[in-house]
This record gives structure tokens, sequence and C-alpha cells, in this order.
């Protein structure tokens, strides 16, 4: 008896070969590496940067253990803007002056290879002049008010200035008791600053602030090398070339009391100053 293959029983007829799929070449981790740093290199130095405070010389607004954000284009771009000061930029490209009361980051002098932080208090043609511990703007005195003493906790990162300024909070906590003011600039802008003791900075004579530069000061007045001293290094900047500016702080991205331990991971939540981050300038 002859049997007959069933359509199921017949061998497949082979159909065209499938075509072959490319495989992309993965990027070697260097390459990744150096793509990665690329863009970070880009971010850091036409966007944001991070900065860290490492004194006093801003209390009340800034305290030691705090990171900002700077904004890099609100003044323009020069060899200062990039990483290590790398000289590609000829000059500074779209400049633009800050205004009376930004807080902003720049090379100081005369070394210019640190990063400063200061308040922007004159500008070009401005005259300033400081009088028993008066600012005086253009031969007006500028509004300072006595408001409310400021109260520093003291931390591992913090300690006070001085015995006379030492204070216990409620609930016991050790703090640091400030004399605290607020002064008006023209135009209304107005900031905080501390006045701690009669130091001979705070009798100064006029000086007129130079096309193309900034008188800068530190808000803690008595505990601040900044324009009223001469551009000696570790002792003052002098009056600041707008060449030298590298951004406006923008906003508070971290801050830490100092207490953390890198073996210790909960102290990394501890010592974080929870209520100061996410505040802008």
């Amino acid at each position: 008896m002859t049997t007959s293959a069933t359509p199921a029983d017949a061998a497949p007829t082979p159909g065209p070969a499938a075509p072959e799929k490319k495989v992309k070449k993965e990027d070697s981790f260097p390459v990744f590496l150096l793509k990665l740093a690329l863009v970070v290199g880009i971010f850091r130095s036409f966007f944001f940067s991070p900065f860290n405070i490492p004194s006093e010389s801003m209390l009340p607004r800034l305290q030691n253990g705090d990171y900002l954000l700077a904004a890099k284009w609100p003044y323009g771009y020069s060899k200062y803007s990039l990483p290590f000061s790398v000289p590609l930029i000829p000059g500074r490209i779209f400049a633009s002056q800050p205004e009376r009361g930004d807080v902003v980051i720049f090379k100081a002098p005369p070394t210019n290879d640190i990063d400063y932080i200061k308040r922007v208090i004159g500008l070009p043609g401005d005259t300033v002049q400081m009088i028993g511990g008066q600012l005086v703007l253009n031969g007006k005195p500028v509004p300072k008010q006595r408001i409310v003493d400021f109260e520093l906790p003291v931390t591992p990162n913090t300690r006070c200035i001085a015995p006379q300024y030492e204070a216990t909070a409620q609930g016991g906590a050790a703090v640091c008791r400030y004399p605290r003011f607020r002064e008006t600039l023209p135009g209304g802008r107005s900031y905080e600053v501390l006045d701690l003791f009669v130091t001979p900075q705070d009798d100064a004579p006029p000086v007129i602030v130079p096309e193309g530069h900034l008188f800068l000061m530190g808000d803690n007045r008595d505990n601040s090398q900044d324009s009223r001293f001469p551009p000696v290094e570790g002792a003052g900047i002098g009056i600041v070339p707008q060449a030298n500016l590298v951004g406006r702080a923008s906003v508070m991205m971290f801050s830490t009391d100092g207490g953390a331990q890198w073996l210790l991971p909960w102290t990394w939540f501890t010592a974080a100053r929870w209520s100061r981050i996410g505040g802008t300038f």
C-alpha cells in the first residue's frame, strides 16, 4: 500500500534569508568618559557651576558649608568662565554689567586664580567711602537700620568670632549672637549685614570706581577681605576688574553644618541644613 505525505508532513520550503541586522558598535568606556566630561565642561562653562562657601565673610546670607549654583551667562564669558581658566575666549564676550547688590563670584586679584564671593556695592563712576562704619555712596549715606540680632548655631564648622558673642538659644543650644543691620542701596535693593567691632576699615577715604571695575564688599563687614583693602595676596582684593567675573549667585544647592562623616551614612542627612536648601539670591 502506498502512502502519500500530507501537507503537514511535507518539508517546509525554505524562504528568503532574513537580512542580517547591523550591530551598532558601542563606544568604549574611555570614549564615554570623554563625552561625559565634554558635556559637563560645557554646562559648567556656559550655564551653571557649583561653588562652596569656605568662610564667614558673607554672613548672615551665606554660611560656611553652603553649596550654591552660580549662573554663568548674566555677565558674559571670558577665560575665567572655563575650567582652569583655559585661555580659549579672547577678552570678554556678551559682556553685561552687574547691578548694585548682586552677589557675584569672581577671580580674586592680585593672583586671579582663587574664587571669591562678594556683593557689588560700587559701579564704574561711583564714589565709595566708609565713615564710622557707615557706607557712603556718591556722597550720600546708605540707610542702615538695626534689626533683630542674628543667631548662628555653633556647629563643627562654625565657632563664634569672639567670646562676647557666645550665647544660648531657647532650648539650650549654643549659638553666636551677632548685631545685624539692613542696608538699602539706591534703587531699593536691600540686604542684611553684620557689624561686630570698631575697626580701621570702618573709616576709609573716598574711592572712585574706574571704568570696567567694581567695588565689592562682604556682608560680614568686620571679617571680609574686600575692596576696602589693597590687592595684596591674602589681605585684600582692591577694585576688581569686571573681566574677573565668573558668575552670579543663583540658588542654594546644599548646606551642611560640617558634622557629616563618610563612614557614617546617616550623618549625611543629620548634618544637612535642610531649611537653607533651595533659597535664591
